[in-house]
């Protein structure tokens, strides 16, 4: 048995310095404290903290989502583009940096919060889900070199609490157009800028995502055509280009050498020039990105939007190719060739993004443009599943048009028919079908975009007459809501189509051929089988009994199983009854704790369970960062979190006469995640028959 536990250990350290000194605690919710001066990497996290478990955190935590407003939708701000017109047989990129908000370096932001929208932001105005995106790889494609991208978007991670993402752990790769790491083009500073924005916003949306920088060494078609390609060979199933120029009578022939690839969603900026045809967004292999003002709203979203346009020359692109066929899938009439774009996402620079860059700039700043709207979709698409392996994912959004924001208001100049260049009830140039909803809209909807996986809870029985609880567990690969069905159920027995759970009273013995089916909005399911059997009732035969041994903790570790310590008589925590009770957690930092016994309840008995439980925490607010799961054998009784705090205890009860023939464990497992203690105290357990 360990040593008492001292108190200092139940909260972490580096929380406690906003609780002793709330006076620099941050007055603007939805940003984190700025790194100290010099730091390039993100604040380290225990090492038992998974990446999505952090980044997960970091996008749905409260105090994270708060719209630091830097602008009304439309409104002439100040900007400076950040790359030249393009020359014939070039391409620009589509950067806008706000000039009016002064850059601060990270060591210079103090208490204060950058402007411009975070990650936590474009979550809840897009609907997307904290997890996905784990192994997938989003390339960016851009010219010449940022010497400071590494050291830059760890700053930006940092910021925002996502984890690092370094050359070191084998997230951030920056190369050539020929695929060198060491032989890297020339530096620039207005691409600079681009690279830092791009790479920012893939880090916002798809935080689990790895990310290739790849480096073209010139702007011009050629090289920019070389680095797609490139892009692709190194693997990456997503690719976001922020740049493009004037339509030209050879762009066909580009599609073929550098934008056919089927199995790989490319995203293209739609420009920034207002209404009129860019290339390469109007290739017929590619998505073409339009752009939009994105405010805080009193509607059930939280959000409006509207076309982004600041002037008769500046808005999002749109318009009818010259030159590339209309894809089969799009279908609008009054465009005869491909029409530009298919979906949109926030570009005003007044309502535009937070961005760090050293390099092009001197800090945080606010950026626009479609640059920034092309990124955050093909991190959409990562979020969304690896396409279909000979899609051409453009199509997708096309299948789920009830699945994207639309956006009805606004235009990008004067055209003719009208949706060439304004905004209307479904399809339109400026915004394509709208913005995300959620990653529906860029799944295949024939399940080989996104994946659903139900865990199988082995073997089941129980007795006629006896209670039944049995949660299904299943995963979707974008993170969507579930609904489960089931066929061959023992009679008596329902699951619940939102829960997963199983549930009632078994009427009839016998041998059970269960299947459970998990499907998303996306038509993706998945499906697992097993046995179920039911047994005559015991009939009153079965005698009252005690199972458990040692059930109030007096005698020790005698006939439990745990971590070091987790029964103690520790005085941090008062017991039950008694001296002894098991206290998992309680120390302020990633930390499992488990405590279990193997018991063998008699067939045909009625058998119940029973637990005092006390949680005390430091946490506050609704979300559940710190958890503990009960479970008898495969099936899940419960799971308690920081969110249940009382206190006091309390008594919890199960039905386990489902389980009655079988030996099972009965485990307790508490999870603690980084920061900020939850004490989970266990007393006075029973299991009875009768």
């Amino acid at each position: 048995m360990r040593e008492s536990r001292p108190s200092s250990r139940r909260r972490s350290p580096r929380r406690l310095l906003a609780v002793a000194f709330p006076a620099l605690a941050l007055t603007v919710a939805g940003f984190a404290a700025a790194p100290t001066a010099g730091a390039a990497q993100p604040a380290a996290a225990h090492p038992h903290t998974t990446k999505a478990t952090q980044n997960a955190k970091a996008l749905t935590a409260p105090e994270r989502q708060t719209f630091h407003a830097t602008g009304k939708a439309g409104q002439q701000v100040p900007t400076t583009h950040l790359c030249a017109t393009a020359q014939h047989g070039e391409a620009s990129c589509f950067a806008q940096r706000r000039t009016d908000i002064k850059q601060r370096l990270a060591s210079a932001l103090a208490a204060a919060a950058p402007s411009g929208l975070s990650p936590a932001n474009l979550h809840s105005a897009y609907n997307l889900p904290s997890t996905g995106g784990s192994g997938l790889t989003v390339a960016v494609v851009d010219a010449y070199n940022d010497p400071n991208a590494e050291s830059d978007l760890a700053t930006y991670r940092s910021q925002f609490g996502l984890s690092a993402c370094t050359k070191a752990n084998g997230c951030f790769k920056q190369v050539s157009q020929t695929g060198s790491t060491s032989s890297l083009p020339t530096n620039d500073s207005g691409w600079a800028g681009e690279e830092a924005l791009d790479i920012d916003m893939v880090s916002a949306v798809c935080p689990n995502c790895d990310i290739d920088l790849v480096e073209a060494n010139s702007a011009n078609d050629t090289d920019l055509g070389i680095a797609e390609n490139e892009a692709v060979s190194l693997g990456a199933k997503f690719v976001s280009n922020s740049w493009g120029g004037d339509e030209a009578s050879n762009q066909t022939t580009e599609d073929t050498q550098y934008f056919k690839h089927p199995g790989v969603a490319i995203t293209v900026s739609s420009g920034d020039s207002a209404y009129g045809a860019e290339y390469p967004a109007t290739s017929q292999y590619v998505t073409a990105v339009g752009g939009t003002a994105l405010s805080t709203a009193s509607n059930s979203r939280g959000w409006s939007e509207s076309v982004w346009k600041t002037n008769s020359t500046e808005g999002t692109g749109s318009g009818c190719s010259a030159y590339d066929p209309k894809p089969s899938w799009q279908t609008d009439t009054g465009c005869s060739k491909r029409m530009e774009a298919d979906v949109s996402a926030v570009a005003d620079p007044a309502t535009g993004v937070a961005v760090y860059d050293t390099y092009g700039g001197s800090g945080w700043a606010v950026y626009g443009g479609t640059s920034a709207s092309s990124p955050i979709i093909a991190g959409v698409y990562a979020l969304a599943g690896t396409p279909g392996a000979s899609d051409y994912p453009a199509k997708y959004p096309y299948s789920h048009t009830a699945n994207l924001y639309d956006v009805t208001s606004g235009n990008n100049g004067s055209c003719s028919p009208s949706y060439f260049c304004t905004a209307t009830a479904g399809y339109d140039g400026p915004t394509g079908w709208g913005t995300p909803n959620g990653t529906t809209a860029f799944t295949s909807g024939g399940g080989t975009g996104t994946t659903v996986s139900v865990t199988n809870p082995g073997s089941q029985s129980t007795t006629t007459g006896g209670s039944a609880s049995l949660q299904i567990t299943a995963t979707d690969s974008a993170g969507a809501a579930l609904t489960y069905s089931a066929t061959g159920l023992p009679t008596g027995l329902s699951i619940n189509s939102s829960t997963g759970l199983i549930s009632g009273t078994a009427s009839t013995a016998g041998t059970y051929q269960v299947t459970v089916t998990a499907k998303d909005s996306t038509g993706a399911t998945g499906s697992t089988s097993f046995t179920w059997t039911v047994g005559s009732g015991g009939g009153g035969t079965c005698s009252s009994s005690q199972l458990l041994a040692n059930p109030g903790f007096e005698s020790g570790n005698t006939g439990w199983t745990g971590s070091s310590g987790v029964i103690t008589t520790d005085s941090g925590e008062a017991a039950h009854g008694g001296s002894y009770k098991a206290w998992l957690d309680g120390y302020g930092s990633s930390h499992t704790d488990t405590l279990s016994q193997s018991v063998t309840i008699p067939a045909g008995c009625k058998a119940t369970l029973s637990f005092y439980l006390h949680i005390d925490t430091a946490e506050t607010g609704s979300t559940a960062y710190d958890k503990l799961t009960v479970t008898a054998g495969s099936t899940t009784l419960a799971t308690y979190s920081n969110t249940n705090k009382a206190s006091g205890y309390a008594q919890k009860t199960f039905d386990l006469s489902s389980l009655a023939g079988q030996t099972v464990t009965l485990k307790f497992n508490g999870v603690e995640d980084s920061s900020l203690q939850t004490s989970f105290v266990v007393d006075d357990t029973s299991l009875t028959t009768s």
